[in-house]
């Protein structure tokens, strides 16, 4: 059937934004997808355009995580959407222990997006995935109608297969065990909620989003003493003490003077009145490990350049607060469990 040229849906040249169309499963589909998504994130998997991937992980355990980005802003100091969905999924493997393999990319796009931004997202996807050792293996492209999302969302799924040793997790936290942090908390939440306020800081707070990969390399030689590995994103250190606390009838008691916090979040949080035990970081990981065995992964995480991280507090038998926090006069104090993120749509 031959269109007239009064067509409200053109076949091709949609001004470089992505148009209801594009979601549709026709031939602006199948251009989005050839000459953009398949062209940025080539590898033989994903170019393959079949229904389902076919991966070859010669793996008899294999583990699989999703999650999903909403962020907002789309870019942020220090990284964007596609950077962070990369890095998210892959810590979340590699804090399981696994050893990533590949992820899918599901694109959620709002009618009206440029197509110059979506090409940017996407490369910063590839680059992340290059720094990982990944690749995009399959996918998928919807496009809502204007108003039905917030400009763009991702959902990713990793997949990769179990490593040597994976730690066996929350429920194996026992009292006296010690618990450390591999880099400055608060870091992403901050550089977010900067960059969206725009709040002008000097300096301007930077989001830690990268890989854990040379974390979690810094310390397997340690590996066998480790209870739990957990990257500290929503909700911050307090979101996973507290779930590990209930996880393993323990309290956690946190040491305000050993808390690494940089002198941008720090100036921030006391600006707003914000807790950097609340705040999301996404390139910092809290380890719980076996008693005397702190110092040791110390000792491997500033080798490895990870100055910052360190003991942080340690597990003892359930006491009245799951989680405490002794400040700056020996004081013991309680720290409360948020009832929602402090800052939404950082993640």
């Amino acid at each position: 059937m031959q269109l007239n040229e009064n067509c409200p849906i053109p076949l091709s040249g949609s001004h470089g934004l992505v148009t209801l169309a594009h979601g549709e499963g026709g031939l602006l589909s199948r251009e989005l997808i050839r000459d953009h998504m398949q062209v940025i994130l080539s590898n033989p998997t994903l170019n393959a355009s079949g229904d389902a991937a076919c991966l070859n992980l010669k793996s008899s355990s294999i583990m699989m995580t999703t999650d999903s980005y909403v962020v907002s802003p789309l870019f942020f100091p220090g990284g964007d959407i596609g950077s962070l969905a990369v890095y998210g999924t892959v810590n979340d493997l590699l804090v399981s222990g696994a050893i990533p393999y590949c992820i899918s990319l599901g694109i959620i796009i709002e009618e009206g997006f440029p197509i110059t931004t979506l090409d940017r997202i996407l490369k910063s996807v590839r680059i992340a995935c290059e720094n990982c050792g990944v690749f995009v293996s399959t996918g998928d492209t919807k496009v809502v109608p204007r108003g039905q999302c917030d400009q763009i969302y991702l959902n990713t799924t990793g997949v990769g297969k179990a490593g040597p040793v994976v730690p066996p997790g929350p429920q194996a936290i026992q009292p006296g065990d010690e618990i450390l942090v591999t880099g400055p908390i608060g870091q992403h939440g901050i550089a977010i909620l900067s960059a969206r306020e725009n709040l002008q800081f000097e300096p301007e707070p930077t989001s830690d989003v990268k890989s854990l990969a040379n974390e979690i390399n810094a310390i397997k030689e340690h590996m066998e003493q480790v209870r739990s590995l957990r990257d500290a994103t929503r909700g911050g250190v307090s979101a996973v003490l507290h779930e590990w606390a209930e996880a393993a009838q323990c309290t956690f008691t946190i040491m305000e003077n050993q808390l690494p916090i940089s002198p941008e979040v720090q100036s921030v949080c006391e600006l707003l009145g914000l807790n950097p035990l609340h705040i999301a970081c996404e390139g910092t990981m809290v380890i719980a490990t076996a008693p005397g065995q702190g110092p040791l992964l110390l000792e491997s995480l500033h080798a490895s350049g990870n100055r910052d991280a360190a003991i942080i507090g340690t597990a003892r038998s359930r006491q009245s607060a799951p989680v405490t926090i002794k400040n700056l006069f020996d004081r013991e104090l309680p720290i409360d469990e948020p009832m929602g993120a402090p800052l939404p749509r950082i993640c």
